[in-house]
């Protein structure tokens, strides 16, 4: 008898530990979600921020901050959370952005700042245009006036004896 109950003990013993430590095991079986919060910011979005960029054009850029400071609206909060689903690892950025008035003076964050952020947005010049100072982009005019597309004239359709009627 006392082999049985030995026997019994050890099994329901090892049941018990198994049916905890199965939640662990089979944990990869189950999906849990990736958890996005707050404001993604593409690098290339950060990189068009210059000093005295009024506040429309901040926004513009990278849309709404996730929190305004209540007491001073002068500074803007921009945070970034991810945790994966499947490793649980957490991503976490912010970037900090800090007004005089109206006018951009300060950007803190994860977020590297272009070389040019110094430069104000009115001094800085578009990349990749060779076109001479002064001279305005005007559009290529075409030479002749006539259409591009040939249209098909239509024959009337000669009318039946009831519709002359």
């Amino acid at each position: 008898m006392t082999i049985k109950k030995r026997s019994l003990t050890l099994l329901g013993a090892a049941a018990l530990s198994l049916s905890l430590s199965g939640c662990g095991v089979l944990d990869w079986l189950i999906y849990k979600p990736d958890i996005p919060q707050g404001n993604y910011m593409e690098k290339q979005q950060v990189e068009k921020l210059r000093i005295d960029m009024t506040k429309e054009q901040v926004e513009y850029v990278l849309g709404r901050p996730v929190l305004r400071d209540s007491f001073s609206d002068n500074t803007w909060y921009y945070v970034y959370h991810y945790k994966s689903g499947r490793d649980a690892s957490i991503i976490h950025k912010e970037l900090i952005i800090n007004f005089d008035g109206d006018v951009l003076v300060k950007v803190t964050g994860d977020y590297d700042l272009s070389e040019e952020f110094n430069t104000p947005l009115e001094e800085s010049k578009l990349p990749g245009l060779n076109v001479p100072e002064g001279e305005p982009l005007v559009p290529e005019q075409r030479p002749q006036a006539e259409p591009l597309v040939e249209e098909k004239q239509t024959q009337p359709k000669a009318l039946s004896e009831k519709d002359q009627e």
